[in-house]
């Protein structure tokens, strides 16, 4: 089985994600951030994995200790499940439509962490929550997952749909890329390692 779990204990948050890459698309879900429950589950909807998430963070404060840990334990969950990365397709990519807008997201497993994020928000926050926010859950799970990550927003509209757009896009690319080659024996790289 495919599965990792991550506690992240600090004085700031207190996290538990634990994912299946081969699930179903079920997920529990419990941030303290109503809109970011929604965008983990539609995650876990349209990557078919089976994904827990128990957060609960200084939201007193704001919402940014709690979004960057999160990002920080759900890519090391990741990780922890790919194991040796033996067979696995290692890319992904998605381009994803939702009503007005279109997001791309393509990523590479590959061990080496990088961030491109172009993503103009027409809001700085949805209800209370600062949109800005979102690059730092996907700065740090593609540093914990070992990620090169593209994130780009090909046509922008209504702020909920641009987010939502990006995370079933994510789902996407990412089942692709940690889904199973019967033809690639052992990691599909020249150097031998992932």
């Amino acid at each position: 089985m495919r599965t990792g779990s991550v506690k992240r204990t600090t004085k700031e948050t207190d996290i538990l994600v634990t994912i299946d890459l081969d699930g179903e698309g079920n997920s529990t879900i419990s941030t303290g951030i109503g809109f970011m429950d929604h965008m983990l589950t539609l995650f876990a909807k349209h990557g078919n994995f089976d994904l827990t998430v128990e957060a609960k963070g200084d939201l007193d404060v704001d919402c940014h200790h709690t979004m960057e840990d999160m990002g920080l334990a759900l890519g090391e969950a990741i990780i922890q499940a790919l194991g040796d990365k033996c067979g696995i397709r290692r890319y992904g990519n998605f381009l994803l439509p939702m009503d007005e807008t279109l997001s791309l997201v393509a990523l590479d497993l590959s061990g080496r962490p990088y961030l491109v994020y172009d993503v103009p928000v027409p809001a700085p926050f949805i209800k209370d929550m600062d949109t800005a926010l979102f690059k730092e859950f996907f700065t740090a799970l593609s540093v914990k997952g070992g990620m090169n990550l593209h994130i780009k927003m090909l046509a922008a509209g209504e702020t909920h749909h641009i987010f939502e757009s990006i995370f079933k896009g994510f789902a996407r690319a990412l089942s692709e890329a940690v889904s199973i080659d019967p033809r690639v024996k052992g990691v599909p790289s020249t150097k031998g390692v992932l």
